[in-house]
C-alpha cells in the first residue's frame, strides 16, 4: 500500500473564521506535476465521514494530491447547511488556497464531492466558466443530487449547462436523489464532455442490497479506479 503524507491546514473563509482541510499526497509525488482534486462533503456529514475519508485517501494512493475540507457550518458543529452563496464562497477560497500555496503550484486542478458538495462544486465551476479566473480541469460528482427525493419537477441542472470542464457522474441506480432518465436528458443538453458510471443497485452512498454480496469498500474502490481512468482518458471500467 502506498505511503501517504497527510497534513491538516486551516483556511480563512468569510466572517473572520477558518475551516479545517486535510491534504493527502503520495510520498513520491513531484511538485507541479501531480493532479490535485478538492473534495467537498455532503449535507449531513463533515469531511471525516468514512465515505469522504475513503475517497480522499484512496485517490491520494492512486496518484492524486487530494484535499478535503469542512464547510463553515460543519466546522462550527452545526447541522443545517449554510446558504448556497456561503458554501460557494468557502469552496472558492479553498481552491484559491490550493492554487496559491501548493508546492510551488499544482498540476491540473479538479474539484467535486459527495452530493451537496458536488453540487456546490458545479456552482463554482459554472461561475469560473463565465469569468476570468483559472478554470478547473474537470469535475467529479459522487452522487449528484439532481433533485430532492420525489421532486422530479425541480431539477438542479442550470449550473451544469454553464460548465465547460469535463464532468464525471458516479450514480447509484437506486439513488432517490437522481433519477437516471432525467440525468440522461440533462446530459444530452450540456456543452461539456460527460461520462457516467453507474453502480448497479447502489443508493446515494453507492451501497447495494446485501443479496448482491458486495461490500461498500469494494464498490468505492471500483469508483476510485473509474475516476483514474476518466482522468487519463482511458476506457472506463465496466460496472460489475
Amino acid at each position: 500500500m502506498t505511503t501517504l503524507q497527510q497534513r491538516t491546514e486551516k483556511i480563512a473563509v468569510d466572517r473572520g473564521m477558518q475551516v479545517s482541510a486535510v491534504v493527502a499526497e503520495p510520498a513520491n509525488d513531484r511538485a507541479g506535476e501531480t493532479d490535485v482534486i478538492v473534495l467537498a462533503h455532503g449535507a449531513g456529514a463533515d469531511m471525516n465521514h468514512p465515505f469522504m475519508t475513503f475517497f480522499h485517501e484512496s485517490l491520494a494512493r492512486a496518484g492524486w494530491l487530494s484535499v478535503k475540507f469542512n464547510f463553515p457550518y460543519k466546522e462550527q458543529g452545526r447541522k443545517a447547511p449554510d446558504p448556497a452563496a456561503r458554501l460557494e464562497d468557502a469552496f472558492e477560497r479553498v481552491l484559491d488556497h490550493v492554487r496559491a500555496t501548493l508546492r510551488p503550484a499544482p498540476g491540473r486542478l479538479f474539484a467535486g464531492g459527495k452530493s451537496m458538495g458536488g453540487r456546490i462544486a458545479a456552482n463554482v465551476a459554472a461561475k469560473e466558466a463565465a469569468g476570468t479566473e483559472p478554470s478547473l480541469a474537470g469535475l467529479v460528482f459522487l452522487g449528484y443530487p439532481l433533485h430532492a427525493p420525489k421532486r422530479h419537477d425541480r431539477l438542479r441542472a442550470d449550473n451544469l449547462m454553464k460548465i465547460t470542464a469535463p464532468m464525471l457522474f458516479v450514480e447509484g441506480t437506486h439513488d432517490p436523489f437522481c433519477r437516471l432518465d432525467l440525468l440522461a436528458e440533462v446530459l444530452e443538453r450540456v456543452k461539456a464532455p460527460t461520462q457516467t458510471h453507474l453502480v448497479e443497485g447502489g443508493n446515494h452512498d453507492f451501497r447495494v442490497p446485501k443479496r448482491l454480496g458486495r461490500e461498500p469498500e469494494a464498490i468505492w474502490q471500483e469508483v476510485v479506479e473509474t475516476i483514474g481512468r476518466w482522468r487519463t482518458g482511458r476506457k472506463p471500467i465496466t460496472p460489475r
